[in-house]
């Protein structure tokens, strides 16, 4: 199955090169708009859609690692592969080898696959007066 997640920087509504308290600040503000108890949306569906779009854009950037490698994976896929004077089956281009790197998060071997950290939960919101 393909997931076709949107970007995770337009999701939280920050530019690729944004510090992490600027994502941290952009997550909090998201997640008070989508929150099932303050979202004033008349479709429970959609929000909750938008609420798991916000929670797994953040735990993709909230991860220096992870953020790392999905901007790696974005720069390398926007970018097309350059010919080499060795052919058009061997491009220049990194990506033309087929190289296994062991991703690790805290210690453990896990799958490239993005999703593979638990998912967030949203607690309640707290307004500060």
């Amino acid at each position: 199955m393909v997931r076709n997640d949107p970007d995770p920087y337009l999701v939280l509504g920050v530019s690729p090169n944004a510090t992490q308290a600027e994502i941290a600040h952009a997550y909090r503000s998201r997640l008070r708009v989508h929150h099932p108890d303050t979202r004033h949306t008349s479709s429970s569906q959609e929000g909750d859609e938008r609420l798991r779009q916000v929670l797994g854009a953040y735990a993709l950037l909230r991860d220096p690692a992870r953020r790392a490698a999905y901007d790696r994976a974005t720069i390398l896929a926007a970018t097309p592969p350059v010919e080499s004077s060795l052919g058009p089956m061997q491009a220049a281009h990194p990506s033309a080898g087929s190289v296994q790197i062991p991703i690790t998060y805290g210690g453990n071997k896990a799958s490239a696959d993005r999703f593979s950290a638990p998912p967030l939960r949203a607690g309640p919101v707290r307004r500060h007066r």
